[in-house]
């Protein structure tokens, strides 16, 4: 594969695409006056417009005010272009994301759009645009001006919202560092490495849904709890005077509310595993010089395509060209045993952005369910519940037809007619709930099929590529623990949703007692006090317990044994690896994992009878970097993939004894729909991004002792507590 280096004259952070110039700004300035920000008593932005572009110019506004760094972050990744700023390294990474998603077809979708929704479009470059005209203080990285086109490649809020196939990124660098010679069918490719992409992951998000029979004051209810990095998205309100009236949290740089609420409905978004995008495994040849494919026992050409990408390199941007390669199923990202691996996905869409817009809108289940009839949310599961009292779960949205004869969750023979997609399902025919028996609905990305206890979807009447998630520890806490309690009241689901016990160690613990007690003589006076500990521990998270500690740390080098997924699907089965690692473990192993926890810590503190709260620590530092010396304050939780239901994701940091969190609990909110809506909601740490400040961490506490604010969703109630009024920019 031929690559170019050219060093560009110029420096490619001041390129921009239309400048902003004088009738720009002036029409901005009228947009501004027609927009109220009343940011409150918490720093939250509670914006009002006139239209709904209105309410997106000011959302963008707010963003930018808050985290303008955030939002240029996930456009440099979204379009490929994170080399620019941070350098060769990210060249393949950049590669990946320009053969998945081209801004030839965004730009065209914005072209054909509507005139309603091109004026969103427009609203949130605008709103951008005037930020940085008001802000010159503010130097992007790369991006001086944003294009209306851009919300076109960025359609999706989710974590994960670009699926690759599970094709790492070191098969692609692989493939396209090769020379042409060497790309053919003849190289067996890189062994890759799923099982540590999986297994490094955080486990999910959590969402349940509470029915009018199961809720004290007989109505519908819905708890949202996200996990994802800290910081990932921003807590806002957007009204307008064309109906729009939402609450929720908005992923850096987008113009809907991802999970939140209206008056009418809420609706909370979990990471799906379902099959949305399938590898095909290429047949190619060199023909004349040139690739051809077989396909239905035809040759075809394989489709080139010129991408030039830029890094930075000691001040200056360096340019690399590559050829990429496409069939008629999508980009060639690798190459595998002998044939090229070819993409199908529906990554980037103008009807995923549309869809995410609308569904904030709907006030009836209809209007929510035709708005999910687009089927282009290709990442989520969706929990809802509504103010008449209705509950529902879809597993997944997009959803592909296909023969149910393959196995979908590896490359399938790209040279037959037979694996091609069939069309879309209907949404009615994906697995779903709606208002269950049981009077409860969870999802904490396990199977679907124990998502509402006895009501639950029957597993045998869908096709597997459908829901081929297994099941997880938080899974199997969160059915529990609905099925066993009576009727909730708001504050009692939020303690539900904060409930500390680890499921993961009543499978865990009895096999390292059993080690223990049959252990030697030695070992056992050695490790005594240890297992005494762990012996009589409840299994609840606590900051003053150190068989938390014990266990945790314990837990995770036991967790490196686990079987190695094939796919990422495959990684969902929880429950079951962990069983098939217990059988394989050794008991000394076991036990050998223990005394090195045991040296570990002493080693760290002087001691092994460390209480978690001592060691687990949330602390939000200015400059991204932890340090045991600064102040921090204790968090009695843990890692989801012990089976609690909040998670607090931490580690040691470069220079530290103690674990700081880093992902987990972000955003969350309890909903009530009564004649009046009820929420609460909380944040990690704060709104704001400056640490100088009240909004830096004024809501720390409150997120670790889940102690929710009270949402201020009627104006009335807004203007109360109002600490700043203003409009954009004036």
């Amino acid at each position: 594969m031929r690559k170019f280096f050219t060093l560009l004259a110029f420096l490619l952070p001041v390129i921009g695409y239309a400048q902003f110039n004088k009738t720009d700004v002036q029409r901005c300035q009228l947009q501004a006056k027609q927009v109220t920000i009343v940011r409150d008593d918490y720093g939250v932005p509670h914006i009002y417009g006139k239209t709904d572009a209105d309410a997106v110019f000011g959302l963008m506004y707010t963003q930018c005010e808050d985290n303008f760094k955030g939002i240029e972050r996930n456009y440099l990744y979204q379009l490929g272009r994170q080399a620019e700023a941070d350098g060769e390294s990210r060249v393949y990474e950049d590669l990946q994301m320009q053969l998945i998603a081209d801004t030839a077809d965004a730009i065209k979708d914005y072209k054909a759009s509507p005139l309603w929704f091109k004026k969103l479009l427009n609203a949130f470059a605008d709103g951008i645009n005037y930020y940085l005209y008001k802000h010159p203080e503010v130097k992007p990285l790369v991006f001086k001006h944003y294009e209306p086109w851009f919300a076109l490649m960025f359609t999706d809020g989710s974590v994960a919202a670009t699926d690759y196939g599970d094709i790492t990124l070191q098969e692609s660098q692989q493939f396209y560092s090769h020379e042409p010679q060497q790309m053919g069918a003849t190289d067996k490719g890189l062994k890759r490495e799923i099982a540590e992409e999986v297994d490094k992951r955080e486990m999910g998000s959590n969402g349940f849904a509470i029915s009018p029979s199961k809720s004290k004051s007989g109505h519908a209810m819905l708890y949202i709890n996200p996990h994802v990095p800290f910081y990932f998205r921003s807590e806002v309100q957007l009204v307008s005077n064309e109906g729009l009236n939402v609450y929720g949290a908005v992923t850096w740089g987008q113009f809907f509310v991802y999970q939140g609420f209206n008056q009418h409905c809420g609706w909370m978004h979990t990471s799906s595993y379902a099959d949305v995008a399938d590898v095909y495994a290429e047949k190619v040849a060199s023909k004349n010089g040139k690739w051809v494919y077989e396909y239905n026992g035809a040759q075809k050409p394989v489709t080139v395509k010129q991408i030039n990408l830029t890094y930075l390199k000691d001040g200056q941007q360096i340019s690399k060209q590559f050829s990429g390669y496409l069939t008629h199923h999508g980009p060639v990202l690798a190459n595998r045993d002998g044939h090229w691996l070819a993409l199908k996905h529906y990554n980037r869409s103008y009807n995923a952005l549309l869809e995410s817009w609308l569904i904030t809108k709907a006030n009836t289940l209809a209007e929510y369910r035709k708005a999910m009839e687009l089927r282009a949310n290709t990442s989520n599961n969706t929990v809802y519940a509504d103010d008449k009292g209705n509950t529902a779960f879809w597993y997944g949205d997009f959803m592909p037809k296909r023969n149910p004869k393959y196995d979908w969750r590896q490359p399938v023979d790209g040279t037959t007619p037979a694996t091609e997609w069939q069309g879309t399902h209907r949404i009615d025919e994906l697995v779903h709930v709606y208002n269950p028996a049981s009077g409860w609905i969870q999802n904490c990305n396990s199977t679907p099929f124990t998502s509402a206890g006895k009501s639950s979807p029957d597993k045998d009447k869908y096709p597997a590529y459908m829901a081929p998630d297994g099941q997880n520890y938080r899974g199997i806490t969160a059915a529990k623990l609905l099925s066993q309690s009576g009727k909730l009241s708001m504050d009692d689901m939020i303690a539900m949703g904060y409930n500390r016990y680890l499921s993961a160690f009543d499978v865990l613990l009895p096999e390292l007692i059993a080690a223990y007690n049959q252990s030697t003589d030695t070992l056992k006076q050695q490790l005594m006090e240890p297992m005494q500990e762990l012996q009589k521990w409840d299994k609840v998270s606590a900051v003053n317990s150190i068989a938390t500690t014990l266990a945790v740390e314990w837990g995770t080098l036991m967790y490196k044994g686990l079987p190695k997924a094939t796919s990422t699907q495959a990684g969902t089965y929880q429950t079951e690896r962990v069983d098939e690692m217990l059988k394989h473990t050794p008991a000394a192993r076991e036990l050998e994992y223990l005394a090195d926890v045991v040296k570990s810590l002493t080693a760290r503190f002087g001691t092994w009878k460390v209480k978690w709260g001592d060691v687990n620590r949330y602390q939000r530092p200015a400059d991204g970097v932890f340090d045991d010396n600064k102040p921090s304050l204790p968090a009695a939780y843990v890692a989801s993939t012990f089976g609690q239901l909040p998670s607090f994701v931490s580690r040691t940091q470069p220079n530290t004894q103690k674990r700081y969190g880093y992902s987990g609990n972000s955003f969350i909110a309890a909903v009530e729909f009564g004649p009046k809506l009820k929420a609460k909601t909380i944040e990690t740490g704060g709104t704001a991004f400056d640490p100088t400040s009240k909004h830096f961490t004024d809501q720390a506490q409150g997120y670790l002792d889940g102690k929710f604010k009270d949402v201020l969703f009627y104006k009335e109630d807004v203007l109360k507590h109002a600490e700043k009024t203003y409009h954009p920019g004036l």
